[in-house]
Formats: structure tokens, sequence, C-alpha cells
């Protein structure tokens, strides 16, 4: 082989190994390439579900100050339910539900009327438990006032009218009407002797307030799903499908034969 040729083919060699190095290198590029958009992409889904968590597990706002004030008559466990009914009733339903809540409002007209004959006949007590998770995953205040508004009817012996006043009037779950006392006090016009000095003072100066961050804080550790959570015994009857006035009214029967 003449040395001409043998040149060549060392120079062929050569220019081979260089081109391998070149494709090992940009190997190593696109491999690191797809492994940094990788980190990127998983770390861009923990962000975002950091954000979701924080969004449904966010508070309303910060706590209100001054003193844990329950209202009148309050029980059970750090005096956090507001009951309904004898106390010699038998059957004991426990709501927890917040006053901006479109599903509490559906569960309320749905079951008000067999409730209210329940309670009234001495065969059902209710333990209500004011939550506030609306203001926690759409903004603004207004669980918190309706909340302490409706603890302040308490106070007044008209709990259950108000109650109910408040979900008639329930606005669209983003509109955060509840959160104007002013709004509050004018619905309290449409229970008989509720709008007094004392019930307008206790609703603008937030008497409740801490007392009902203090509930909002029993349900959001309390392992609830949502609201309304509705127990029968240990029974969360609200979320059985199968579950009807009638039948709720039948269960209570059962218990006080």
């Amino acid at each position: 082989m003449s040395e001409k040729n043998r040149e060549g083919k060392r120079t062929a060699r050569e220019r081979l190994a260089v081109e391998r190095e070149k494709q090992r290198s940009a190997d190593k590029r696109r491999r690191a390439l797809i492994v940094g958009a990788t980190v990127v992409g998983v770390l861009g889904v923990a962000a975002a579900i950091g954000v979701i968590a924080a969004e449904v597990g966010k508070d309303d706002g910060g706590e209100a100050s001054g003193p844990v004030v329950a209202p009148s008559g309050a029980q059970g466990k750090d005096s956090l339910a507001i009951p309904v009914g004898e106390e010699s009733a038998r059957s004991t339903l426990t709501v927890w539900e917040d006053f901006r809540c479109p599903a509490c409002k559906n569960f309320e007209q749905a079951y008000r009327p067999v409730i209210h004959e329940l309670t009234e006949a001495g065969q059902l007590k209710v333990d209500y438990h004011l939550a506030t998770i609306i203001d926690g995953n759409m903004g603004g205040t207004g669980s918190r006032t309706a909340a302490n508004a409706a603890a302040c009817a308490q106070d007044a012996g008209k709990f259950t009218a108000y109650h109910d006043v408040l979900y008639d009037n329930q606005p669209q779950e983003a509109d955060d009407a509840f959160a104007k006392t002013d709004k509050l006090i004018e619905l309290a016009g449409k229970v008989d002797g509720l709008d007094t000095p004392a019930f307008r003072r206790c609703v603008t100066e937030g008497t409740h307030n801490a007392w009902v961050d203090k509930s909002a804080t029993a349900f959001r550790t309390g392992g609830f799903s949502g609201t309304p959570t509705v127990l029968f015994g240990d029974k969360n009857i609200y979320a059985d499908r199968s579950m009807t006035p009638a039948k709720l009214k039948q269960m209570v029967q059962d218990e006080n034969k």
C-alpha cells in the first residue's frame, strides 16, 4: 500500500472519530436538555399542586382579634354547637354548614320542612356548626360575617328563623354580599323582633367573629370533606345518595320508638 493511500485511510479514520465525538457530545447535550425539561416539568406540576392545595386550604384572610365569645346557649366541645330542638330528643343531627355554600342551601331547602317538623315535635335535636369554607375558596368574608350574624340571632333567641332567612336570600357563590353588615341587618328585618340595637351592635362589632374562626378551625381540622356535612350518629347522610327527607324522618322515628 502506498504512503498516500495509508495517509488517506488515516485521515478518514480521524474524520470518523471526530464525527463520532461530535455525535456523542450532541447526544449528551440532548439528554441533558431532556432531563432538565423533565425536572422543570415536575417542579411546575408540584408548584401547581401547591397552589391548588393553598387555594383549598387557605384561610379567609386572618383570624379575628379579641376574645372568643360563644353565643347564648352554645353547647358541645368548646361551645361550638348551636342547638335547635329539645335537649331530651333521642336523635341528634349534626350539621356543618356555610351560609355562602350553594350545596348547603340545597340541603336546607330539601330537608328544612322535615327537620322543623321533627325538632318541633321533640323527636330531633340539631347541632349546627358554622364553617367559612367559601371565604377560603372564593375569597371575601361573607361566610364569617353571616355566621357571626347568625350567632347574634342566637343571642336574641331567633337563630332558626334567621338561619332560614339567610339561606332564602343567599347570594351567588362568588358574590360576597354577606360581607356587608348592612345587608345582614336588612335581612334581620324579615324576622319578627330581631332587628334591635343589641343585634345591630353585635353584627357591626363582630362580637362572635373569633368564635366563628374557632369553629372554622374545628371544621378544617376535623377531617371533613366539605359543606354541608350532615351526621346522623356517625353516618354522613349527605354522602348517602339514597337519602331522602322521608327516609331521614323514618330513621328518627325508629330511634324514638
